[in-house]
């Protein structure tokens, strides 16, 4: 059970009728992986292990960057040049010594894939790449696992959830855009407090599928614009058609998801930041 030092901590949690000491003791047995060490995942990271979810996997083989630190606040100055996963447990384990922080300092690929996500129970999607997105997508299917996604670019962000058998990324996105359609927040900029709030909307909706309480985005698309300081909403059902959840599915296995999105020499692919809205 608790002990007092940890009462102190999850008070607050334990005093919601929709938590309460049964909520707390499933967010501790929880496990959640992100992919991404990035604008997103730092924030949600942040907040899961604030929050006590017990588990956390930190997918990322990219090292912090100067650049980084205007919106990725899982690093610090004096980490610059180290790799994401190792700052991002750093920074974890000093916020909450109860959390257990897996680092996957490597790229997710078709190889990969199913071991590395098979292990927790909801999936985070943060990264920068279309590759990288049909893959966790059609992984994370294939294993019945829940995706909480977000993106974001400049001024613009959104989330949702996709559930297996409710639709997925693939119901959204049929076929990825060409390349140079679909700019990364290095090449279009991002404003820097957008992936904070995107993170935190992840954050919120992966507690509430962990307690199994509240409405969940799944089904909905949540859209965000900072210069308007506006919400929309759009409903997403799943795509009778779809290749991989349809009713007559053909993509049954991992696939070489470089040569999918028509990206050339994989310098992009498994590069988990931030994902661009159009993605």
């Amino acid at each position: 059970m608790f002990n007092v030092e940890q009462v102190q901590r999850y008070s607050r949690h334990m005093l919601l009728p929709e938590v309460g000491v049964a909520g707390q003791m499933k967010l501790l047995d929880a496990s959640v992986v992100a992919i991404g060490a990035g604008g997103l995942g730092s924030p949600v990271l942040y907040y899961l292990a604030a929050a006590g979810v017990g588990k956390l996997g930190v997918v990322d083989f990219d090292v912090v960057d100067r650049s980084n630190l205007q919106r990725q606040i899982l690093h610090r100055e004096d980490r610059v040049g180290l790799p994401k996963t190792g700052s991002a447990a750093e920074t974890l384990t000093g916020l909450n010594s109860d959390v257990e922080v897996i680092e996957h300092n490597e790229p997710l690929t078709s190889e990969n894939a199913m071991e590395v996500l098979g292990d927790y129970d909801v999936i985070v999607n943060g990264c920068d790449n279309f590759p990288t997105r049909y893959l966790v997508n059609d992984a994370a299917y294939m294993l019945g696992k829940p995706v909480v996604d977000g993106s974001v670019l400049r001024f613009e962000g959104m989330s949702t959830i996709f559930v297996p058998g409710e639709g997925c990324y693939r119901c959204l996105y049929p076929t990825p855009p060409p390349p140079e359609m679909a700019p990364s927040c290095s090449e279009a900029g991002v404003l820097g407090v957008l992936p904070g709030l995107v993170g935190l909307i992840q954050a919120t909706e992966t507690i509430k599928v962990i307690l199994g309480t509240g409405d969940t985005l799944a089904g909905r698309l949540l859209l965000f614009d900072a210069l308007a300081m506006e919400f929309r909403e759009l409903k997403l059902r799943r795509d009778p058609g779809c290749p991989l959840c349809g009713d007559s599915p053909t993509v049954t296995e991992l696939i070489d998801y470089e040569e999918f999105c028509g990206f050339a020499g994989g310098d992009r692919a498994s590069q988990p930041v931030e994902a661009g809205v159009a993605g």
